[in-house]
């Protein structure tokens, strides 16, 4: 048994989308980026489908290569590969989305790191660690780079691993135009032509459009170019046909293109091809790999492809396993897959990176209580922020670089705080409501999308809000339009959502209470990606929140329990109570933490150190009061 299904090899670089639509390259005003490079999109394209992937590949020493890398880790590649050069910069590529046939791009490769790779990248024993090669055209169009896939491909087939190659023809990677000329993909050349033919015997699986075909096989009929390929090959040749879908010639090439086998087609809306292929390639991939028939490998290929024309970017665009499955037994409701509400919710929650199945939070956004506290004691408002870093400290202190710790920080009183907390490996959430408001209002101006479009991808957007089922329809109209609009700006930006709901402050509650506002909000279209909740004591009460959870979107990341300023005996009662159920992954607590320590802080009766080592000591014991919750409940049912 190997280790891994695939490893990829070649291009790696940080795609710049243009995010204005229907506009010449010129005229694109801001960007949006995300990892690229064929083989670096098929590695993650598998990855999502759940085949164990790897990528081999060479990214700079600087932030963008490191942006590649972690990216890719967060997808589940294996980076063992991954070689970071000192001396070299990441690729870049610009693109964008003219209008559904021009789809321009410049790539910036000049002395790129990837196309450093060599010879001594290749590892032999990583190489035997895996069932297939797979690599792309591009890196075969220089002597060192082509010098490290061959060897890759020759080491592949020596450990009896398949090997396949995507002709991935790019004209002006071969030197063939000029740098605006980025777009075109077929270019006439007898000298990358016989490069290509060269290799073509060393590959199981041989994949490009027609126009790829072309360049491999030498002529511009694809009939004819397909079975001079196969002269040379006996691998299975797969034709990309665009719209008319894709064939496979395992054996001979017939005298139609219509002779090959094929798989179901899928119509939909052409958004942006740009990584089309890779998606395609990616689901077939999964197939061949799984040991599917060609037809199923076919019909996993197309729809990869189909979402990937429907989308905005390349890896960005490819559906997870989960996703996939749904849209074959759902079928498609709109040909703009982009715009199908509960099929963009499932590739939302499906594909988010990391892993949160423990959450252990010291909350210090807290605002109106620390200012009203300050100016109790007369103390100038600013030193708030100072105590919010003393905070951090202790959060970092307990949760350093272990998983599945995190804060809640405000950017008004504890920015420094808060853009210390960037790259620590901590869960950030970040607060949005105007304190105490209620009806809800927000502290990001009345344009959520402009505001939010300034923060970290990593920040979770975080709204606290007091409602309650017997609201008054006027007050529940308000503060779920605020909230709706907030939950539509946050996915347009990329951000996560934590809802909580605070009732018990608005009304009586019972077993109901909690689910019953769960169901409104989703019927109204809010998915968060977290709940947090106020601390029940009745376990009926919390199994018909989860249940309701559940019922909508199986797929959310779970509950956190909010602490309201309560003794440690109360937390540790309504632990126990909440641990009992999965979806809930821990605690967001604050001022069970921090309450006396500030105001002795604040007041000037203790230090600095003396705050972080109670805060960090309160922080602990609240940690392992939840473990031992989750421990005695037999790790939740």
């Amino acid at each position: 048994m190997k280790r891994l299904d695939v490893i990829t090899i070649g291009r790696s670089s940080v795609d710049l989308y243009g995010a204005q639509i229907g506009g010449r390259l010129e005229d694109m005003a801001s960007f949006n980026k995300y990892i690229g490079g064929s083989p670096t999109n098929m590695a993650c394209g598998t990855a999502r489908l759940g085949l164990k992937s790897a990528l081999i590949t060479r990214v700079g020493d600087e932030h963008m290569g490191r942006f590649i890398r972690e990216k890719l880790v967060a997808e589940g590649v294996d980076v063992q590969g991954v070689v970071t050069d000192p001396e070299r910069l990441t690729a870049l590529v610009l693109l964008g989305v003219r209008d559904q046939e021009q789809f321009p791009l410049i790539f910036y490769r000049e002395n790129c790191a990837d196309m450093a790779l060599c010879e001594d990248d290749i590892d032999p024993e990583f190489i035997a660690s895996s069932r297939c090669v797979t690599v792309t055209g591009t890196h075969l169009s220089h002597p060192k780079t082509r010098a490290a896939v061959l060897k890759a491909v020759r080491l592949a087939r020596e450990t009896g691993a398949k090997t396949a190659l995507d002709i991935d023809y790019r004209p002006n990677l071969w030197g063939l135009s000029g740098h605006g000329d980025g777009e075109n993909r077929f270019i006439a050349s007898d000298a990358v032509t016989k490069e290509l033919q060269a290799t073509l015997h060393l590959f199981d699986l041989i994949v490009g459009t027609e126009e790829e075909f072309h360049i491999a096989g030498g002529v511009t009929d694809t009939l004819e170019a397909l079975e001079n390929v196969r002269v040379v090959s006996n691998a299975t040749l797969v034709c990309k046909r665009g719209p008319m879908g894709a064939v496979a010639f395992t054996d001979k090439v017939g005298k139609s293109l219509d002779d090959g086998i094929s798989g179901p087609g899928f119509a939909v809306d052409v958004f942006n091809v740009l990584g089309a292929g890779d998606g395609f390639m990616s689901g077939l991939l999964k197939g061949w790999l799984s040991d599917e028939d060609w037809q199923t490998s076919l019909k996993y290929a197309n729809a990869c492809g189909a979402f990937a024309v429907s989308r905005h970017g390349c890896t960005p665009a490819y559906p997870s396993w989960d996703e996939l499955q749904f849209f074959f037994d759902r079928g498609i409701k709109t040909p703009e897959l982009r715009n199908d509400a509960e099929l963009e919710q499932i590739h939302w929650s499906t594909n988010r990176t990391g892993e949160w199945p423990e959450m252990r939070v010291f909350a210090f956004d807290h605002r109106m209580q620390l200012e009203d506290l300050a100016d109790e004691l007369g103390v100038s408002r600013a030193r708030i922020g100072l105590f919010k870093k003393l905070c951090l400290t202790a959060a970092l202190e307990v949760g350093g670089n272990k998983q599945g710790y995190g804060v809640l920080c405000d950017p008004r009183l504890g920015r420094d705080a808060l853009y210390a907390a960037a790259g620590t490996g901590l869960w950030i959430g970040r607060p949005v409501e105007q304190p105490g408001s209620r009806p809800l209002e927000v502290e990001i101006g009345t344009d959520f999308g402009s505001a939010l479009a300034q923060w970290p991808v990593e920040h979770v957007v975080k709204v606290l809000c007091f409602y309650h089922p017997d609201d008054d329809a006027a007050t529940k109209a308000d503060q779920e339009e605020t909230v709706l609009r907030l939950a539509q700006a946050a996915r347009a930006n990329g951000l996560e959502l934590l809802l909580e709901i605070v009732s018990s402050k608005v009304g009586p509650c019972d077993q109901q209470t909690a689910s019953s506002v769960i169901e409104r909000f989703y019927e109204i279209g809010v998915y968060p990606d977290w709940w947090k909740l106020e601390p029940m004591k009745c376990d009926t009460a919390w199994k018909n929140a989860c249940e309701a959870i559940s019922h909508h979107d199986p797929y959310c990341r779970g509950i956190v329990v909010l602490g309201l300023e309560a003794p440690e005996s109360e937390l540790a009662a309504s632990f126990e109570v909440a641990a009992r159920h999965k979806l809930v992954k821990g605690f967001a607590v604050g001022r069970s933490i921090f309450a006396s320590v500030a105001r002795d802080w604040l007041s000037g009766t203790i230090t600095d150190d003396a705050a972080i080592t109670s805060m960090a000591k309160r922080y602990r014991a609240l940690c392992d009061t939840w473990d031992a919750a989750r421990k005695k409940s037999g790790g939740a049912a």
